[in-house]
């Protein structure tokens, strides 16, 4: 194409040619590829469903608060009241962005549109006419209110990592791009010229670290309600039994005590009006007929002034039939396609005595444990027990258990800590080095709650980056392993920058392949 003084001697035939390649290379760099688009509702499908389940998260720590404040409405009251204020505030900033994305929605799709299925992936106007109209300000008041919710919710957090990282999370601080002149606001770099499906799911993702930071500054407000102090201000007589149920011919046992006790002066214990011979308050006898049967008596104690104070206290124990007792060791229920360790006992009856048998599948017997193994997700399964006692073999109880699915896992990143220790790291807000990125090999999944320890096999997942224009950028994975594309766009990330590990896709040690949650990256 001619310039400089050649334009002058153009031809205006040759002038408009010109003009048209101009708007033609402008039309080709506005033009986003599908797979960029598709990889956008790919990232908002899975925030918006990790969004759903820290909302769920966040309202049962409430109802938790509240409940503290309905037993101990003067000690939790204050630590209440700062619970609601701040659920408030983050359901008005959710429901708000919100109604931005539902705007922009309809500004691509027309009125009625749904931000979830977008139509018109691509339009570049919607969000730019929703958030940058100088009339409504939109983007610019969103600015003011996600700045004042992080000045108000790190307040709420001591710790001084966490409230860093939910600083940077919310922070609205920018760079101007390559080649800009002059400073450029948070609002403009998010939305002006950006495809409806970006930018919906930008504010999906502020969302998400709302949800966070709600999280974090929640439970910090219960962990410093301190509803377990006790206070002493009286002097009360207490029977302390080991076991309040015993079988017929087992030994009662209670420690009868006066609370706030001086060892230098032991009380003195009276039971049915005999003196307790056991200077420790340890009352004992063999337990007879079965029910529920009462004692009393009274503690005599020595007051400074020579007199006497008398404190009477009263009790019961109750004599039962001998019986098994049948515990799940990790819960409640069976988990489908494992083995779940169960212990059974019954009082008085050593271990070789007891057998055990199960309605569906397997139970075998480990030392002093038993397995089960089931099967069929969703039925009930009941374990029987049986036991050798006085020279014949008795059925001494039974329990139903409910067969369900393993819960789905939770994905990691396995790095080295500053120690060369090997540590899961679960994703955002936390942050990572980039070192420790390209050291890791891959993604793993496991369900590690404290009650399960299972390991899940990663069959595949995707990675998706984003470029300077806000561009996503999808790469697949070598199995359960970082591809070498994955990790050329990791050398590429510069810090502070954060990319999303979605379309995970695991299988358990139950044989069943399923879907599970995304992650975010974030690098220090």
């Amino acid at each position: 194409m001619a310039g400089g003084n050649n334009v002058a001697r153009m031809s205006p035939r040759q002038r408009m040619i010109n003009l048209m390649y101009i708007v033609l290379t402008a039309m080709l760099a506005l033009n986003v590829s599908s797979d960029v688009l598709n990889g956008f509702s790919q990232v908002q499908e899975g925030l918006h469903s990790t969004n759903l389940n820290m909302s769920s998260r966040n309202v049962a720590q409430f109802a938790y608060l509240a409940d503290l404040y309905e037993k101990n409405p003067a000690k939790v009251g204050p630590w209440y009241e700062k619970g609601r204020d701040l659920h408030e505030r983050s359901e008005a900033l959710y429901a708000g962005i919100d109604s931005l994305k539902t705007m922009i929605a309809e500004g691509a799709d027309g009125p009625g549109a749904d931000y979830s299925d977008i139509l018109n992936l691509d339009n570049l106007e919607a969000a730019s006419v929703t958030m940058l109209n100088p009339a409504s300000m939109r983007g610019t008041k969103l600015r003011t209110q996600i700045d004042e919710y992080r000045e108000y919710v790190t307040e709420l957090i001591p710790d001084s990592m966490k409230r860093e990282a939910v600083t940077r999370m919310l922070s609205t601080k920018v760079s101007a791009p390559a080649g800009t002149v002059g400073p450029v606001s948070w609002e403009t770099k998010m939305f002006d010229n950006m495809p409806a499906i970006a930018a919906v799911t930008l504010l999906t993702k502020i969302q998400n670290d709302i949800r966070q930071a709600e999280s974090e500054a929640m439970a910090n407000l219960i962990t410093n309600v301190d509803i377990g102090d006790i206070r002493v201000n009286e002097l009360n007589a207490y029977v302390i039994p080991k076991s309040a149920t015993i079988m017929r011919g087992g030994r009662y046992s209670a420690n009868i005590v006066l609370a706030a006790i001086d060892t230098t002066m032991r009380p003195t214990i009276y039971v049915g009006g005999n003196r307790l011979s056991n200077p420790n308050g340890l009352y004992e006898f063999t337990a007879g007929a079965t029910g529920t049967h009462e004692y009393s008596g009274y503690i005599e104690v020595m007051r400074g002034d020579g007199t006497t104070d008398r404190r009477p206290f009263k009790s019961a124990y109750t004599v039962i039939e001998p019986m098994a007792t049948i515990s799940p060791t990790m819960m409640n229920v069976l988990y489908a396609g494992i083995d779940n360790p169960i212990s059974i006992g019954v009082p008085g009856v050593p271990m070789s005595a007891i057998s055990a048998t199960i309605s569906a599948g397997t139970l075998t017997r480990q030392g002093d444990q038993f397995v089960a193994r089931v099967s069929q997700v969703g039925t009930e399964v009941e374990i029987s027990v049986s036991a050798e006692m006085e020279g014949s073999r008795q059925q001494v109880g039974s329990m139903k258990f409910r067969v369900r699915k393993l819960p789905d896992p939770t994905p990691f990143i396995t790095i080295a800590d500053a120690s060369g220790n090997q540590t899961q790291y679960k994703g955002s807000p936390k942050r990572i080095s980039k070192a420790q990125l390209m050291a890791a090999p891959g993604l793993g999944a496991a369900v590690d709650d404290g009650i399960l320890n299972i390991t899940y096999q990663v069959l595949s997942f995707s990675t998706v980056f984003f470029d300077s224009m806000g561009n996503a950028i999808p790469e697949v994975s070598d199995g359960a392993h970082f591809s070498s594309r994955q990790k050329e766009q990791f050398k590429r990330l510069k810090p502070g920058k954060s990319f999303f590990i979605s379309n995970v896709k695991a299988k358990g040690p139950d044989g069943i392949t399923r879907d599970i949650s995304p992650m975010e990256v974030a690098l220090n």
